[in-house]
């Protein structure tokens, strides 16, 4: 986004949210936000309308000190991509707490398809599977880090599509914001060397779409779950589990797509999201119809 694009942003009139909005009912809550499906008066439209919470906001941009980083609106708004949830607008309301005007999309999160692991799910997993990693290149060719690709972040529609959802942990993917120190995410999906306060770069997000490639395909995580960032660290000194005990029938090619992108070692890791969607895409087996 560029600099008149974002201070128009800044400095434009405040919303009154129930005057402009019909609040049909909340669909998601977070430590950050509150998300309702709402009728945009204005345009006539259903939409998904978030407003941040004002101090979890401003711990969060504690963080970065000094640097200007871009607010979750400024990043989102810029984004076009079609596995990707559209945001139309984002600005303030009228008590100061940012919102973010967007897509309502009609579906259910991937978190549901990974515990059913129904018929439908496991014909199109390839394909979806696919689908993260163009989303999650797209952001990262915008020059953006994600940090928190996981399954409560993605949305999978009624027709069975992709929908990236969430960029309230994104940071530029330059030197400053790259530093250690900025420990957030979500634990179980969290790249070693982000839990080790090492420097970081684009290969987190390739190790948690990894991660959530493995629970698509085996409705587990590949490391037992655990709740503290220390148990953690604790087992990333383990191997992860071979996906195939859980899914023999599942293609060794993409297995083996899968268990490299689980690398400890992120030198070892695919270095892009590009990169591994592109490997997935290249195994000759049916990934059912778009």
């Amino acid at each position: 986004m560029g600099l008149f694009t974002a201070l128009f942003q800044r400095s434009s009139p405040r919303i009154d949210i129930k005057r402009r909005f019909e609040l049909i009912g909340r669909v998601g809550q977070g430590t950050m936000s509150k998300v309702w499906r709402a009728r945009d008066r204005e345009s006539g439209r259903m939409v998904a309308l978030k407003v941040l919470d004002g101090e979890q906001t401003r711990r969060f941009e504690a963080r970065f000190p000094g640097l200007k980083k871009p607010t979750e609106g400024e990043v989102a708004v810029g984004l076009r991509h079609p596995n990707i949830a559209e945001t139309y607008e984002h600005g303030l309301t009228k008590d100061g707490l940012q919102f973010l005007v967007m897509e309502f999309v009609e579906g259910y999160a991937l978190s549901y398809y990974i515990e059913t692991q129904n018929d439908v799910f496991k014909r199109h997993r390839l394909r979806l599977m696919i689908e993260l990693g163009e989303a999650v290149a797209y952001v990262h060719g915008k020059n953006f880090i994600h940090r928190d690709v996981c399954p409560k972040n993605v949305i999978v529609t009624e027709d069975l599509h992709v929908k990236l959802i969430d960029f309230g942990l994104v940071v530029p993917n330059t030197p400053e914001f790259r530093r250690p120190g900025n420990r957030t995410g979500t634990a179980n999906y969290m790249a070693p060397e982000l839990i080790r306060r090492q420097p970081t770069d684009q290969r987190i997000d390739v190790f948690s779409y990894a991660v959530t490639c493995f629970e698509m395909c085996t409705g587990r995580l590949p490391w037992d779950s655990a709740k503290t960032l220390e148990a953690i660290v604790q087992h990333l000194n383990n191997p992860p589990a071979d996906i195939r005990t859980y899914t023999p029938e599942l293609d060794e090619e993409i297995a083996a797509v899968i268990t490299r992108g689980l690398e400890v070692d992120r030198s070892r890791r695919w270095q892009s999201a590009r990169e591994m969607a592109n490997a997935f895409r290249e195994i000759p087996v049916s990934i059912g119809p778009a």
